[in-house]
């Protein structure tokens, strides 16, 4: 008896985990596949800087409608009511008036067959942040009590690649995203930081915004743009914590890492805007611009992660 209550004071004070699972689908194109794995694979290296967070990430061939539902029936399996769980979807979706679908290699996944995945998984706080293309059309299926949903898009017909995705990931590295200073970022400061940085991408580009982000956290299955006390939006997303800073990268940037900092985000605008140019260009010329570009954006890359 003292043996089994021994176990049972053990179990009741095991500390709650974080399950984070980051699935990057299909790019349609070269530099779209390489793009989603780059965003993928930034967001696996943040989330990990916590020692005790368990990551999953899915991408290229491994990103199966059959690998991602075992994945979330395997993280069904492992978590309590006390975890917390995010998945993260990077990539291209689609909605042909019904239904949202994320694509994947083989059969796509809907936004109705990743409900019901969800809703197995007994961690009560549950974040699902949709970064693909037409993401808004699954905000409805995906919202539910104590889960938080964000999507890049504002319904189905936003079709074009978001760029949200890169903001969201930028937003766990960038002090600045911490509003309230505490050493720590919430799923409501990401992404009204991506949200932030998003319309300021298509205002200084001279773009018509072709994405919309949403968020709802009280089941709403609407959402809203700006959640605030007055709607009633954001106080679950405020307490949902995605990483504590790093001692390293809570302090200030030093004027070298900042010039390095905006020129990471120069050359990311160039890519997006080489991209919109790519139909009035000879093919070649696009590959030569497009390939020098990605090259000085992984050499900046790394002069910052130094």
């Amino acid at each position: 008896m003292r043996a089994l209550l021994l176990f049972l004071c053990a179990s009741v004070s095991l500390p709650a985990a974080n399950y984070f699972v980051i699935v990057s689908g299909l790019g349609g194109a070269p530099e779209y596949e390489t793009q989603f794995v780059k965003w993928a694979q930034e967001l696996d290296h943040e989330l990990r800087g916590d020692p005790e967070a368990r990551v999953v990430t899915l991408s290229g061939p491994s990103a199966t409608r059959q690998q991602v539902a075992q994945t979330l029936a395997k993280v069904a399996g492992e978590t309590s009511e006390s975890d917390t769980f995010a998945l993260f979807l990077i990539g291209h979706g689609t909605f042909d008036g019904t239904d949202y679908k994320i694509n994947l290699p083989g059969p796509d996944m809907t936004g109705t067959e990743l409900a019901k995945a969800l809703n197995r998984i007994p961690a009560r706080r549950q974040l699902v942040v949709n970064m693909t293309s037409c993401s808004g059309a699954s905000l409805a299926s995906l919202a539910r009590k104590d889960r938080i949903v964000m999507t890049a898009t504002k319904s189905g017909t936003e079709k074009n690649a978001p760029v949200f995705a890169r903001y969201w990931v930028d937003a766990l590295h960038d002090p600045s995203a911490d509003t309230d200073k505490n050493g720590a970022v919430s799923a409501l400061e990401a992404f009204r930081y991506a949200d932030r940085k998003t319309a300021a991408y298509f205002e200084e580009e001279k773009l018509l915004a072709t994405e919309h982000p949403l968020m709802t956290d009280t089941a709403n299955a609407t959402g809203v743009r700006y959640p605030k006390p007055e709607n009633g939006q954001g106080l679950l997303a405020a307490s949902f914590i995605l990483i504590r800073q790093r001692s390293d990268s809570a302090k200030t940037l030093s004027p070298e890492k900042q010039r390095l900092v905006t020129k990471k985000e120069e050359l990311e605008a160039k890519i997006d805007r080489l991209k919109y140019q790519k139909a009035a260009m000879e093919e070649t010329d696009y590959k030569h611009q497009l390939t020098a570009l990605l090259l000085e954006l992984a050499r900046t890359q790394a002069e910052i992660d130094r």
